[in-house]
């Protein structure tokens, strides 16, 4: 008997597309379970991130009328990153591995066959990574390049053009279930896990209906959190920072008093206006950077639930 797969995929105001994306998911599991690549137990998951339109009606609707489709709806909105992680700790309760996607069929379905192969072949994590950017914008290519460059620069360790579409074992399901942390960024954190990984490249088309859930602001508070919550080089900038500026200073204060010694008087009322910004300023940024591990850490400490499950439609 082959292994159970189970694709989960987390919606938030899902209603233009989720009945098509059903349709090619029920195809793509049946082919796969003809070929006999996959148990006909496997199943399509979706997890309602607290929708604000019809799309945990529509799950209930494929629930009952599709044998594949099961569902879970969250009491509220989470984001995109919790609402995918109870999905893959529900899933690994049922399934050997595990596929997570978006619901606006942007991620190229037809590649599930290859991730499932590198299952069978030992990766136990295969992650989806898109061939190339060119019908992306020049801004929005631009930005993602700034994005991923800025990432590795930081410290996090990133698939260089992968999202979160991607298989993962029961196992390495299991295993991240042990990072406990509040603040999510699932992109860094499976990585970390190691085991045999793989990667399958494929082409990224346009989203099938609806609006995208990335705007430009979400996407930069997005790679703060991505950073903050999965590096500590920030901090350890402003304390290499500190010791630039100090010996700056240093510098500057001989200049001034050679100056004294030999006669010359410094001019220095925009100097020091010029200075007072620039070092304020740098101040300020640092507090905030620091300001935003101790807001993280304050998360931490409370130990709040991720996400609480309203309901279940499982089979």
């Amino acid at each position: 008997m082959r292994d159970i797969l189970y694709i989960v995929v987390p919606c938030y105001n899902e209603e233009a597309v989720i009945d098509e994306t059903t349709k090619r998911l029920t195809e793509k599991l049946k082919n796969l379970i003809i070929t006999e690549r996959i148990s006909e137990k496997s199943r399509i998951l979706y997890v309602n991130d607290g929708s604000k339109d019809n799309t945990w009606t529509i799950i209930e609707r494929l629930y009952n009328e599709n044998e594949f489709v099961t569902g879970l709806t969250l009491s509220r909105n989470r984001g995109h990153q919790n609402a995918l992680l109870a999905g893959l700790f529900e899933a690994k309760e049922y399934a050997d591995m595990i596929i997570s996607m978006d619901a606006d069929l942007q991620d190229d379905i037809d590649v599930i066959d290859k991730f499932v192969d590198e299952y069978y072949n030992g990766s136990q994590i295969v992650y989806g990574v898109r061939k190339s950017r060119k019908t992306d914008t020049f801004f929005k290519r631009t930005t993602a390049i700034a994005f991923y460059k800025l990432m590795r620069m930081m410290g996090v360790e990133l698939v260089y053009n992968h999202a979160d579409y991607r298989l993962m074992s029961k196992r390495a399901v299991e295993e991240l279930e042990q990072y406990k942390e509040v603040n999510l960024f699932l992109r860094g954190l499976v990585p970390l896990i190691g085991f045999k990984s793989s990667v399958v490249e494929y082409d990224r088309g346009k989203r099938y209906a609806g609006e995208s859930k990335y705007p430009l602001k979400k996407m930069i508070f997005f790679a703060i959190d991505g950073i903050t919550s999965t590096s500590v080089k920030p901090i350890r900038m402003i304390t290499a920072l500190g010791f630039i500026t100090a010996f700056i200073s240093v510098i500057f204060l001989i200049y001034v008093i050679i100056g004294h010694l030999v006669g010359h008087t410094v001019l220095g009322w925009t100097t020091i206006i010029v200075l007072v910004c620039l070092f304020g300023g740098m101040q300020i940024m640092c507090i905030g950077i620091v300001g935003e591990y101790v807001g993280k850490i304050y998360l931490e400490t409370k130990k709040r639930p991720r996400y609480i499950v309203e309901e279940k439609k499982l089979k």
